[in-house]
């Protein structure tokens, strides 16, 4: 599958609402799969549609545990609850960090790749991550809710969404 460029701020497509998916087709699929390569070439944890250029309410996250990588799409954030600071970084920022404050537990419906809905509850760094790429899918980025920009000797590792 082919890498795809990643958009770096400040393309207007980042700050921009996705429109929703309607179509689950072969394409859909392909676009998932190229999604997936491109996040793991850059070492990300997460990835949304706009940071690759297109308009659509797609993102997948895979923190390298037992669920594997969560394609969602139009997901819905319906529960959130408690609170989790730590740091978060951006594969449309290269190499700026910042400490983010996020509910710790988020509760989502969504659909796969399919078309199947399917409702999915997270904590903690699942959470901080799946939040993160939804963020992006309104056009809301991460540096709007930085308390701090963190430097590098306070990285150590911290994964990019």
């Amino acid at each position: 599958m082919p890498i795809l460029k990643v958009v770096n701020y400040p393309a207007e497509i980042l700050e921009q609402t996705c429109k929703p998916v309607i179509k689950f087709d072969r394409k859909l699929a392909r676009i998932l799969d190229d999604m997936y390569d491109t996040m793991i070439e850059y070492d990300g944890v997460g990835l949304a549609a706009p940071q690759i250029g297109l308009d659509a309410r797609i993102a997948i996250v895979d923190i390298d545990d037992e669920l594997g990588t969560i394609e969602m799409i139009n997901p819905v954030i319906v529960e959130t609850s408690g609170e989790q600071s730590g740091p978060e970084g951006c594969l449309s920022f290269p190499g700026l960090f910042g400490e983010v404050t996020r509910p710790n537990f988020v509760k989502i419906n969504a659909f796969d790749r399919k078309g199947r809905k399917y409702t999915l509850e997270a904590e903690e760094f699942l959470a901080r991550a799946i939040q993160h790429e939804i963020d992006h899918l309104d056009g809301i980025l991460f540096t709007t809710k930085v308390s701090r920009y963190l430097e590098e000797d306070e990285l150590k590792g911290v994964e990019t969404e």
